[in-house]
């Protein structure tokens, strides 16, 4: 290597993601190809297992409610003192176990994830089954669930406002087969992993093509935020390999979410019929024409008008804070009543926010204090609630954990290993790139509550999946640490 030159990925030059020169004439064949293996062909055999998948038995799993839905809602009271316990209890230990893990080299949200689990029927439910009847009384978990579920909405509307579109699009071609890849390979492990388990972890009633897609979205999912946290407290951030990540996570997410919503108008569906689920695909159309065009704009317009007596420049006034509220709350309850869930409403609105990045800072400063110390880990505390590790009693479930784990680990980082290195990355950085995707984090809890809710999964598969989500997110943070010790060229 030539003096004063800054260690690169293999075939690359300093500072961004193109091939040598002697490699420009063979770019559109070689992604081509690379396309082809690594997209194509894991889509084409998805839709073979889809269509296989048809003619097995339906499942035996009946419609179990967990018992702390077993109460009707009009027999349930609001008791404060209980109810605010809880609440003190879920943030002192999500601030607790977080901060333990922050200083093990873990992100927060492990921690919080983990305090989540313990407060459940999985550590205190066993060693204190008085106390955790006490604390959680049956049927008083859904008001926690209400509270948290407005911090999920306000959660995906900062995803929305923290997607740079520009950035997606100006490195679309570079990250088009690493992103594509990283979400097409998982779920179609995903999908072949519901041919399997079909009938163990399915819901009575559920066809097999809405299992199966909503397995494949939970393997291809990955946790933006996480990755984002990652990235910046190891100072690669802005850096070409930063950018390559955060480029490639974001299209993948959006793409499993897409997916997903499609999945959910098929759970829907089930009881809608054929002109239900065309009337519900015409009405996200309209949505997203007038989110495009009439709330793009007002949002615009909300965030320009200033009051006289705001002496802050560049933060908004509360009263434009909550205009911008009202616009992604209803934006949220469109979605909702059309049958996609109402996170998909506030991640568009957050998409639709004007690219003013004083606005978006003093948007995300006001939001995340509120939704990291209150919000998000009522959300933890709910999907631990929901999470029975014990109920994984017998041989074949703990092998199907294992099955299930190590095939995300697999699909994902092989995925992006095989389709980083095709596009001329060393093993190194497509091996580190494919790391930061594998870690699934806050956004699989979210996507595994909602197919739990739609009665699509079991809860033992629920439970699977949560052992799966932390096992992908802890393992996050070391490795990629590990590598980038190891090789400077990630750091380009």
């Amino acid at each position: 290597m030539n003096a004063g030159t800054t260690a690169t990925p293999s075939g690359y030059a300093k500072g961004s993601l193109v091939f040598p020169d002697s490699l420009h004439s063979f770019q559109p064949l070689r992604t081509a190809a690379s396309y082809l293996a690594f997209v194509v062909l894991p889509v084409a055999s998805l839709l073979w297992v889809l269509h296989t998948g048809s003619a097995l038995l339906p499942p035996l799993n009946t419609a179990a409610t967990a018992a702390t839905d077993s109460i009707p809602a009009s027999q349930i009271v609001l008791r404060t003192p209980i109810f605010l316990t809880q609440v003190i209890i879920i943030i002192a230990a999500a601030r607790l176990v977080g901060s333990v893990l922050r200083k093990l080299g873990q992100p927060r949200v492990v921690g919080e994830m983990l305090a989540g689990l313990m407060l459940g029927p999985s550590l205190l439910g066993a060693l204190a089954p008085g106390a955790y009847a006490w604390l959680f009384p049956v049927g008083t978990v859904r008001f926690l669930n209400a509270l948290s579920q407005t911090g999920i909405v306000l959660f995906m509307f900062l995803i929305g406002l923290d997607l740079n579109v520009r950035e997606i699009i100006r490195r679309s071609r570079e990250s088009l087969i690493v992103s594509h890849a990283s979400i097409a390979i998982p779920m179609f492990a995903g999908v072949a992993l519901a041919f399997v388990f079909y009938r163990q972890f399915a819901m009575a009633g559920i066809p097999f093509s809405t299992f199966a897609l909503f397995l494949g979205c939970a393997m291809s999912v990955t946790a933006f935020p996480v990755l984002a946290r990652i990235l910046r407290d190891s100072g690669k951030a802005q850096s070409a390999f930063g950018s390559m990540a955060l480029s490639c996570a974001a299209v993948a997410d959006v793409s499993a979410w897409i997916i997903l919503a499609f999945v959910i108008s098929l759970a829907h569906g089930k009881s809608i019929g054929v002109s239900g689920f065309a009337h519900t695909i015409g009405g996200i159309a309209v949505y997203l024409l007038v989110m495009i065009t009439i709330a793009r704009s007002l949002l615009k317009r909300i965030c320009v008008m200033r009051e006289p007596s705001d002496g802050c420049f560049g933060a908004l006034t509360q009263n434009q804070l909550g205009a911008v509220m009202l616009v992604v709350l209803a934006s949220a309850v469109v979605t909702e009543l059309l049958n996609i869930h109402a996170i998909f409403g506030a991640f568009v609105a957050g998409v639709m926010m004007p690219d003013d990045q004083r606005v978006k800072e003093t948007i995300r400063k006001r939001l995340e204090d509120l939704l990291a110390v209150l919000l998000l880990p009522l959300f933890f505390a709910y999907a631990g609630l929901r999470t029975n590790v014990g109920a994984i009693a017998t041989i074949s479930n703990w092998v199907a954990c294992g099955v299930i784990i190590g095939t995300a680990i697999f699909s994902k980082i092989g995925g992006c290993l095989a389709a980083g290195r095709s596009t001329g990355m060393s093993w190194r950085t497509a091996g580190a790139l494919g790391v930061l995707m594998n870690a699934r984090g806050l956004m699989e809890l979210v996507l595994l509550t909602i197919g739990l809710h739609l009665g699509i999964i079991t809860p033992v598969l629920f439970t699977i999946m949560v052992i799966m989500a932390i096992a992908t997110t802890t393992m996050a943070t070391p490795i990629f640490t590990r590598l980038m010790h190891q090789h400077h060229e990630i750091g380009a």
